[in-house]
């Protein structure tokens, strides 16, 4: 069943939207959940969080050409939270590691404007990504979004660990450089 038809199901309100999300999507999901988490048992519980959020999104949004986008946004927030809330010590140090990363190259926003100023610093970050070459774009994404190891995106890449490290390396550099021009400071 393709997205389209998926997302017709959840707004004719029929639950067999969340059985064919998972059908299509599930390991996916969980997978993402995983990486975040290191714990199966939690990150099935975030995936089933975020089909009850799909499900409570779905109306107003229709996501027909996205659907897998949509719900891992969803996920990977629920998954983060979950991560923030239990603070777990191994796979914490992860997420806190990727963070350190990028501050090296993204202001923090502390005010009542922050919403504004991360929607301006996303759409700075995507046009930033659209000016990199595409094994670039997936390497930086499978790192920051999806929370791929080093050797997981050199391996899905053929990529030796040391070139992975090289480019992302350059790219938070090119990228602060970006931002910086766009008007942000570090």
């Amino acid at each position: 069943m393709d997205d389209s038809q998926i997302v017709e199901l959840y707004l004719n309100r029929n639950e067999d939207a969340i059985k064919e999300t998972a059908d299509k999507y599930g390991s996916r999901l969980r997978g993402i959940a995983y990486r975040i988490l290191n714990d199966w048992e939690t990150a099935e519980e975030c995936e089933n969080d975020a089909y009850r959020e799909t499900w409570n999104r779905i109306p107003p949004h229709e996501p027909r050409d996205y659907l897998f986008a949509f719900v891992g946004r969803i996920l990977r927030h629920i998954a983060l939270n979950e991560c923030k809330r239990n603070k777990r010590q191994k796979r914490y140090a992860v997420y806190c590691e990727l963070t350190e990363e990028m501050q090296e190259c993204i202001p923090t926003a502390q005010d009542v404007e922050a919403e504004t100023e991360a929607r301006e610093l996303g759409r700075l970050i995507n046009a930033y990504l659209k000016t990199c070459p595409e094994d670039r774009q997936r390497v930086f994404v499978r790192r920051y979004w999806y929370f791929d190891s080093v050797s997981e995106i050199a391996a899905a890449n053929g990529f030796s660990q040391s070139k992975v490290k090289t480019m992302l390396f350059r790219m938070r550099a090119e990228l602060k450089a970006y931002l910086e021009k766009g008007g942000y400071t570090v």
